[in-house]
């Protein structure tokens, strides 16, 4: 068969990351995989990886977009593809009405990826009309049923994402190299109790919750040091020099580092005492979360959205209750006291997702 799925871009993120996770099972299966967006830094990952990538401005959310929509169908009658997945709200709402134009025995199978906790309303609707609507946990699921009744029951189909047990297994050990590199750069870091929070630093991912928590815990344990593993989302951000205000304000001094974009968020995570997800609002998934799972690394989260299922599943010691802070504090310095318990192995994994999607194209193609 052949697939196109269609994005905004190819950067980082979960959503791409996951465009790229299953270009390669088609490919790795015999099949036929295309990307259509807008472009980014893991276009030349995704070719590498079989798929082909075609480059149209389906991105921007302006009124210019829709002069994209018969281009847009005159590559997809082009193509003949078999199936159309749109992972993003402005993308399906093109793709939706190129295909209306197209030739019944000519259109492709349409199947959307909820991939986020949309605002609910008409623009955000899209993502639950396709003929196959996908859920990427069960808080999202719930919430499509929730707040659009129109989407059929039938239509949804629940797969969580998954993480390459090759690429964190459990157990791992960063290399020695990396180790005197991390002194090197790091040299605060050194022989510390590190509690790791990774993400994006933008307001809603929690990092003023976790400097708070830094300045309950660490004062009586100067053993205990933060890291903050990830940069701002756009290039003038004020909010990296918000944070930094607030630790002198804490007076937390050199007992947090922050580590900026990274490419070796892996050995971070393995290396950390305790990893952390604190989301201000519910997260749909949480890739990071079951990273650190994978890897054996106890994750510490609020219990709501996808790190619930995950943190529930893997470490339920955890779980604390939504946006309790007290809470919180009390939890983790309850797990830094005692015997830290084990984390179960993880059971979302890479290919039960890659299968799980295939296995939902060939359904829908089975009806004929």
């Amino acid at each position: 068969m052949h697939v196109v799925q269609i994005l905004p871009a190819l950067e980082a993120g979960g959503v791409e990351r996951g465009t790229l996770e299953i270009g390669a099972a088609l490919v790795r299966a015999g099949h036929r995989s295309t990307v259509i967006s807008s472009g980014g830094w893991l276009v030349p990952e995704l070719v590498a990886g079989g798929s082909d990538h075609i480059g149209m401005p389906v991105h921007a959310k302006r009124l210019a977009s829709l002069s994209q929509v018969g281009k847009l169908r005159n590559v997809l009658s082009a193509l003949a593809p078999d199936i159309v997945h749109a992972r993003s709200r402005l993308p399906a709402w093109l793709a939706w009405w190129a295909m209306r134009r197209l030739a019944v025995d000519r259109r492709p199978r349409f199947v959307t990826t909820v991939h986020g906790l949309y605002t609910v309303n008409a623009y955000s609707a899209i993502m639950t009309r396709g003929e196959r609507v996908i859920a990427i946990s069960a808080a999202v699921r719930d919430y499509v049923l929730t707040h659009y009744p129109r989407c059929d029951p039938e239509a949804l189909r629940l797969i969580h994402r998954g993480v390459d047990a090759r690429e964190f297994p459990r157990g791992h050990v960063p290399p020695p190299a990396w180790r005197a590199a991390l002194r090197e750069e790091f040299p605060e870091v050194a022989g510390k109790r590190l509690l790791v929070l990774p993400g994006r630093l933008v307001r809603w991912k929690g990092a003023m919750t976790f400097l708070r928590l830094l300045a309950e815990v660490v004062p009586e344990r100067d053993a205990v040091h933060g890291v903050l593993v990830g940069g701002p989302d756009r290039a003038r951000s004020a909010f990296p020099a918000e944070l930094e205000r607030e630790c002198e304000r804490l007076g937390l001094g050199d007992r947090v580092t922050f580590a900026g974009h990274r490419s070796d968020l892996r050995e971070w995570l393995a290396v950390a005492e305790l990893s952390f997800n604190l989301s201000t609002h519910p997260e749909p998934f949480g890739r990071t979360v079951i990273e650190a799972l994978s890897l054996g690394t106890p994750v510490v989260a609020f219990d709501s959205g996808g790190p619930a299922e995950t943190v529930g599943t893997c470490f339920p010691r955890g779980l604390v209750p939504d946006g309790d802070f007290g809470a919180l504090v009390e939890r983790v310095e309850a797990l830094l006291d005692g015997v830290m318990p084990e984390v179960r192995p993880c059971p979302f994994n890479l290919s039960r997702m890659q299968d799980a999607t295939l296995a939902v194209y060939a359904e829908l193609l089975a009806e004929g």
